[in-house]
């Protein structure tokens, strides 16, 4: 049984690839046909940034969809095909209530709502014509988790927190804003990540695979062989994200990808192993709030630009140096991550 799950995972993983390799290059057309391109910060608001990437604003946006368009779509499909055959398709079908209906309503609902985030920069509705504001961002993200952390504590009962080698402890009502931090945390930082060629699909790719080897380990299966199918899906986007970038991933990739990671660390009870598996996302989201800090209380930077991909940047390193080792750095703490996991299951 064990062997079929992993054959299932795996060529489930290997068909999202194809199919979503498949269908990038029709994205990428109408992207560009339709003009669906990024509007990147201005030279006033910064300097910097724009110096280093006022070539990239012609470049498409919304090249997420490619990723949880293929998840959703595969998840829907096999859904249908169990409902009208049995055996072989009723085994490929991974929708199931328990383990992957929160994940995927997550990943639809902060897809649609980035999506329509990026439609109103791409024709510059909002501040500065840049879409959504950061405080109308926190609003949205806050409304979801709350959603989620509502739903977790009431209707699955969750009230626990895994710590590694101490076990479950009882945290009551303190869930709640435990899991809206995650899946705030996870949002922001994911969509400040995304700012270089294949950085942000980079990270997340081993993000996801660890969570893929969590959820197979539990048993989980089907939760499993969701994540591996956004992993492989992952791998079609990275084919043509790598510099240079056919196209970004846009708020309703980064949206997507971060909530419904957040979400699959919850219900995988990893939220300390997070920082493992994410490593790149914290160390992003820490610059940028030590960057605003800074400026506030001293009146000075710390970092030239932020997040700190762009500091690296504007120190003269190559954007794809950047980018492989920020790769390599996640992938070493992502092993890390599932060492410790591996390792407090023996005791």
């Amino acid at each position: 049984m064990e062997v079929f799950q992993v054959a299932r995972v795996l060529g489930l993983s290997t068909i999202s690839f194809l199919v979503a390799i498949a269908l990038t290059p029709a994205l990428v057309k109408f992207l560009y046909k339709f003009n669906f391109n990024k509007q990147i910060r201005s030279k006033e608001s910064a300097p910097v940034f724009y110096g280093l990437h006022k070539n990239k604003e012609n470049t498409p946006t919304m090249g997420g969809i490619i990723i949880w368009a293929t998840t959703l779509g595969l998840a829907l499909i096999f859904f249908i095909l169990a409902q009208l055959f049995d055996g072989f398709w009723a085994s490929l079908d991974f929708v199931d209530r328990a383990q992957t209906y929160l994940p995927i309503i997550a990943m639809l609902a902060a897809a649609a709502l980035g999506l329509v985030d990026d439609l109103l920069g791409v024709f510059r509705i909002g501040t500065n014509g840049g879409g959504l504001r950061v405080s109308q961002k926190l609003v949205v993200y806050t409304f979801l988790a709350l959603i989620g952390g509502l739903w977790f504590y009431f209707r699955l009962d969750w009230t626990t927190l895994y710590v590694p080698f101490v076990g479950n402890v009882e945290i009551g009502w303190w869930y709640i804003p435990i899991f809206m931090f995650i899946i705030i945390a996870s949002a922001f930082s994911t969509n400040e990540t995304d700012g270089l060629d294949g950085l942000a699909g980079g990270v997340l790719l081993f993000a996801f695979g660890a969570l893929t080897v969590v959820a197979f380990t539990l048993g989980r299966y089907d939760l499993a062989t969701f994540s591996g199918i956004t992993v492989g899906a992952l791998l079609a986007f990275l084919w043509f994200n790598i510099y240079p970038a056919r196209f970004f991933m846009g708020d309703t990739g980064s949206m997507a990808l971060g909530i419904s990671m957040g979400v699959m660390v919850m219900l995988t009870n990893t939220t300390l192993l997070l920082p493992f598996f994410a490593s790149i996302l914290v160390i992003e989201s820490l610059s940028v709030i030590t960057q605003l800090a800074s400026k506030k209380v001293f009146g000075r930077k710390i970092f030239l630009s932020t997040p700190i991909h762009h500091h690296f940047e504007a120190l003269g390193w190559p954007e794809t140096k950047v980018t492989m080792r920020f790769w390599i750095i996640s992938a070493v703490f992502s092993a890390l991550g599932l060492s410790f996991f591996f390792i407090d299951r023996l005791f």
